[in-house]
């Protein structure tokens, strides 16, 4: 029986060492922190969006970074594999909007504690507490693992250590540094799906405030880097919400290929997207007939969430005390584009404390996509995070942890049948 070492013990790790396991190698999972899937069990706000039940072309247009790169994994192992083997063991999943898969309980350590099932029937040596200080390989293959105070042998070693973001749960960027050392190409990390940080000031006035069914557009000069609708939140320092989360990475994508001399980032928020610009005119006007006496910083309630009256009366340049039958058409035409066109200056994004991935990693091009094995040092595997492909928020980052994971688990046991 061939030995394997899995180091990390997120998604991609424990997917990995249960592939390994049953298909009859001898698995050792290293994990440095106290406990198994510390990442897991905040994802989804504590509920884990394990994956999602969509079409395989759903899957690969979700997928932002190397979409291709993920073919053979993901066929291998896809959605409905990952749903199958948890819900085979006790774990039920339920299906919500947008087509996300939760457990039936909301509860993330339901998802945890299944795969901890899987794991021990499998008889995987799990190690927690335990941190791996590098990789020992020799004469171009990987032959074991260092640890502070020992040296651990291996026939293949799978690295699945995660990226940099939320550091918290452990991913501090090991398995990319390692790699780099090994000569692996590694794209700068960049934190994805994580709130953006808006140059505009009266940001701040809408703090807490909620808003659903809103269209993006997200622009720097002419060109447009990302398109979406859904929720969106303001914060003290900007916005974010799902269709904040999703533009972000289209962001961090941008950022690798920014120029100089670019124009600023524009996000461009259109508040009525169910309304075409002649019809919003249309209601406007029915609103202003309804309420004629009013003063025009009275007759927006029945449009506006009340804490973005104030706003969007600054930002139109209309008289807030100027009665609403005195409102010119060109003022109204104004404030029709003010409302289906509302700018933000995008300055940045917040950190990767709070980015729920990392945008980057070790470069796909240095990792044969059919087996996740390294085409620079031989018994060396890596998967989930701490490769350079990311996805949108939904499901589809945990598929590729699920679907990489048990590709290389897979494959390192092979390797010696």
């Amino acid at each position: 029986m061939k030995n394997i070492i899995v180091v990390g013990g997120g998604a991609a790790g424990m997917m990995a060492a249960i592939a390994a396991a049953s298909n009859g190698a001898k698995v050792t999972l290293y994990e440095k922190n106290e406990k198994l899937g510390k990442k897991i069990f905040i994802t989804g706000k504590g509920r884990c969006n394990v994956t999602n039940d969509c079409d395989p072309e759903n899957f690969f247009a979700n997928v932002v970074t190397n979409s291709k790169f993920m073919y053979s994994s993901y066929y291998g192992f896809d959605n409905s594999c990952v749903m199958s083997l948890l819900e085979s063991e006790g774990c039920r999943l339920k299906t919500e909007r947008g087509n996300r898969v939760f457990p039936v309980t909301d509860h993330s350590s339901d998802i945890i504690s299944t795969l901890h099932k899987i794991l021990r029937s499998l008889n995987v040596d799990i190690r927690l507490n335990s941190e791996v200080k590098g990789l020992i390989c020799e004469e171009g293959s990987c032959v074991g693992v260092e640890l502070s105070d020992s040296r651990n042998n291996a026939d293949a070693v799978i690295v699945a250590t995660g990226g940099v973001s939320y550091q918290t749960t452990g991913s501090t960027g090991d398995g990319i540094r390692w790699a780099k050392g090994l000569e692996h190409k590694t794209i700068d990390c960049r934190p994805a799906l994580v709130p953006f940080t808006i140059k505009e000031e009266w940001v701040k006035q809408l703090q807490g405030l909620s808003l659903k069914n809103v269209g993006l557009e997200m622009m720097c000069g002419k060109k447009t880097l990302y398109s979406g609708f859904g929720e969106m939140m303001f914060t003290h320092f900007g916005v974010t919400g799902p269709l904040i989360l999703s533009a972000s990475s289209y962001y961090a994508s941008y950022l690798k290929k920014k120029k100089e001399n670019d124009e600023d980032v524009i996000l461009k928020l259109d508040l009525k997207t169910a309304l075409t610009t002649e019809q919003l005119d249309k209601r406007l006007i029915r609103d202003f007939e309804k309420e004629n006496n009013k003063k025009f910083r009275n007759g927006l309630g029945d449009l506006l969430p009340s804490k973005m009256i104030p706003i969007i009366i600054e930002l139109s340049e209309i008289d807030p005390e100027k009665p609403i039958n005195l409102v010119t058409r060109e003022e109204r035409t104004r404030l029709v584009a003010l409302l289906k066109n509302l700018e933000l200056t995008v300055t940045g994004t917040r950190g990767f404390n709070e980015a729920i991935i990392t945008q980057g990693g070790i470069s796909v091009k240095d990792i044969n996509p059919s087996t996740m094995e390294s085409k620079l040092i031989s018994k060396l595997y890596f998967c989930g995070e701490v490769l350079d492909v990311d996805a949108l928020t939904g499901g589809y980052n945990l598929q590729v942890a699920w679907s990489t994971g048990h590709l290389a688990g897979e494959s390192a046991a092979e390797l010696f049948k």
